[in-house]
C-alpha cells in the first residue's frame, strides 16, 4: 500500500509539473490562431490594407517583405526595425543596410492604427509585419502560406546588429551561407529567401562596383545599367532586381542568374560555379517548387527568436515603446 501512495504522489507530482511546463513554455509558442477569439478582424484588416497599398505602389509590396526580413535578422522577429530614435535611443532605421532603403513604415502604422480600432492592445507590431509580409506576395502573384502569431514587441533595437547581421549587397556566397546559418536557415533556405528579389528595386550605390567591376555579368546587361548608374553621383538611382518581371512575383530572378543578369553581386553569387548553382537550375524549371519551399522558409525565418508570453509589450504605437 507503500508503495502504491508512494507511486501515486509520484505520478500526481510528475502530472503538475508537466501541466506547469506547459503553461510555462508551451503556451508560449506561436500559433495560427493566436487572435481567434482576440482580434478575429486583425488578419482580414491587415490584408485588406496592404492590399491597398500595393495597387497604390506595386513597389511597396517589396518594400512590406524586405521590412519583415530586416526585423527578424537582428535579435528575432520583434519589431525592433520600426522603433524610431529619439533624444536618449538609437534604433535600427539608420543602420548601413537600413538608411534610406527601408521602407513600408507608413503603411504599417496605417494597419496599426485600424487594428487599434478594432481591438486596443491585443496585436503586436511584430505580428502585423509578419502578416503584412505574407500578403504583400500573394498581392503581387505568389505564393500564400499560414503565419504563425503570438509575437510581442521589444522595447530596444541595436544599431550595432543591424550594422553587422543583415547580408550585404557585396557579400560572397559563404559570407550569405554564414549570415544565414547565423540565424538557424540552412543554404537551401537562403537561396530559397534570396528569391524575394524577384520583386522589388535596389539603388545605384548597390551594384556600381558589380556593373564596373565584375567579369561574372552579362556585358550588354552592364551597359544597359550604366546610363542610369553613372561611375560616380547618382547613387539612389533604382533599377529593379529582377527585370523580367519586378513587379510579380516569379522565378524570373532566379533564370536572370543563369543568364549572369542578377542585379547584385551577393545575387549573382547564388549561380557562379559555386555549391548553389544546382538549386538555381532546379528553381528555374519549377515554379511549384520555388513557391513551396519559400513559403515553408517564410514561416521558419518568422520563428526566429520571437518575443512570447509575458515577454516584451503589445505597443501602441510602432515607433516607440509604451513607457
Amino acid at each position: 500500500m507503500a508503495s502504491f501512495s508512494s507511486s501515486f504522489v509520484f505520478s500526481q507530482n510528475l502530472f503538475f509539473f508537466l501541466l506547469f511546463c506547459f503553461f510555462l513554455f508551451g503556451s508560449a509558442d506561436l500559433s495560427s490562431t493566436f487572435y481567434a477569439s482576440s482580434c478575429p478582424k486583425a488578419l482580414s484588416t491587415i490584408k485588406t490594407a496592404v492590399k491597398a497599398a500595393v495597387a497604390k505602389e506595386k513597389r511597396m509590396g517589396a518594400s512590406l517583405l524586405r521590412l519583415h526580413f530586416h526585423d527578424c535578422f537582428v535579435n528575432g522577429c520583434d519589431a525592433s526595425i520600426l522603433l524610431d530614435d529619439t533624444t536618449s535611443f538609437t534604433g535600427e532605421k539608420t543602420a548601413t543596410p537600413n538608411a534610406g532603403s527601408l521602407r513600408g513604415y507608413e503603411v504599417i502604422d496605417t494597419i496599426k492604427s485600424q487594428v487599434e480600432s478594432a481591438c486596443p492592445n491585443v496585436v503586436s507590431c511584430a505580428d502585423i509585419i509578419a502578416v503584412a509580409a505574407r500578403d504583400s506576395v500573394v498581392a503581387l502573384g505568389g505564393p500564400s502560406w499560414t503565419v504563425q502569431l503570438g509575437r510581442r514587441d521589444s522595447t530596444t533595437a541595436s544599431l550595432s546588429a543591424a550594422n553587422r547581421d543583415i547580408p550585404g549587397a557585396a557579400s560572397s556566397l559563404s559570407d550569405l551561407i554564414s549570415a544565414f546559418s547565423k540565424k538557424g536557415l540552412n543554404a537551401k533556405e537562403m537561396v530559397t529567401l534570396s528569391g524575394a528579389h524577384t520583386i522589388g528595386q535596389a539603388s545605384c550605390a548597390t551594384f556600381r562596383t558589380r556593373i564596373y567591376n565584375d567579369t561574372n555579368i552579362d556585358s550588354d546587361f552592364a551597359t544597359s545599367l550604366q546610363s542610369e548608374c553613372p561611375s560616380t553621383g547618382s547613387d539612389d538611382n533604382l533599377s529593379p532586381l529582377d527585370t523580367t518581371s519586378p513587379t510579380y512575383f516569379d522565378v524570373s530572378y532566379y533564370r536572370n542568374l543563369i543568364i549572369h543578369e542578377g542585379l547584385l553581386h551577393s545575387d549573382q553569387e547564388l549561380f557562379n560555379g559555386g555549391s548553389t548553382d544546382s538549386q538555381v537550375e532546379k528553381y528555374c524549371s519549377s515554379s511549384a517548387t520555388f513557391f513551396a519551399d519559400f513559403s515553408n522558409a517564410m514561416v521558419k525565418m518568422g520563428n526566429i527568436s520571437p518575443l512570447t508570453g509575458s515577454n516584451g509589450e503589445i505597443r501602441t504605437n510602432c515607433r516607440k515603446t509604451n513607457s
